[in-house]
């Protein structure tokens, strides 16, 4: 009997693309795209994929909840206008490209936060969303002042909660999946507008109080 390779006790029936074996049902319907990296193509996904959205976007939303409430504690509200500003350009970069993983965030995120660091270290190779946040933050700070301090130590906090969140397992896509999916099920209005922006210059209105239940209700302008 071929053995489930996610909990070895079951018979695997299913051909698993990211596992690279057979799985059984039962944690086929558990686990993917919540704990399995499933490829977008995976034949087993079929309308799941909405459905795993919510489910993991209801997750996200529990969490961020305590998180929001950490970071005005402790770093105050412009705090959470950053990385309220982040998760909005994480949504309108990456809504789109189901093959992304939760790495491509953290990458861009890091390539960010190099940039407001006063040490420079050089970088090889960009990745396209970091220069994506570069031209958005640039812009951010021509129209109003950006406190290089405020700004890493919210994109440390940032790094962490995704890191957390997505569960450290190689190709996991848990966090973009949770995001994409509290948007566009959540604050259906916000997902609508992001995705009509092209990209830089498209201006994301930030809320006047951005605790947790206001901040999914911005404005989208241009």
């Amino acid at each position: 009997m071929t053995k489930c390779l996610y909990c070895s006790r079951r018979k695997g029936k299913r051909a698993c693309p990211a596992l690279g074996g057979f799985i059984c049902t039962q944690c086929c319907g558990t686990y993917r795209t919540v704990r399995i990296a499933c490829p977008a193509d995976c034949p087993f996904l079929g309308t799941n994929v909405e459905y795993q959205h919510k489910r993991i976007g209801d997750r996200l939303a529990q969490e961020r909840r305590r998180w929001y409430q950490e970071i005005a504690t402790q770093l105050g509200e412009r705090a959470l206008e950053i990385v309220y500003v982040l998760e909005a350009l994480i949504f309108r970069y990456f809504h789109a490209r189901r093959d992304a993983q939760d790495a491509d965030v953290l990458a861009g995120i890091r390539s960010l936060r190099q940039s407001f660091s006063p040490i420079h270290i050089p970088e090889s190779i960009t990745p396209a969303f970091g220069e994506e946040l570069k031209k958005e933050f640039k812009a951010l700070a021509d129209r109003q002042p950006l406190d290089p301090n405020l700004i890493t130590a919210a994109l440390d906090r940032m790094i962490s909660f995704i890191q957390t969140f997505s569960g450290g397992a190689l190709g996991s896509n848990r966090y973009l999946q949770g995001l994409i999916g509290y948007v566009t099920h959540q604050h259906a209005d916000v997902a609508e507008q992001l995705i009509k922006q092209t990209g830089v210059g498209d201006r994301i209105i930030i809320p006047t109080s951005t605790t947790l239940e206001d901040s999914g209700q911005a404005k989208i302008g241009r």
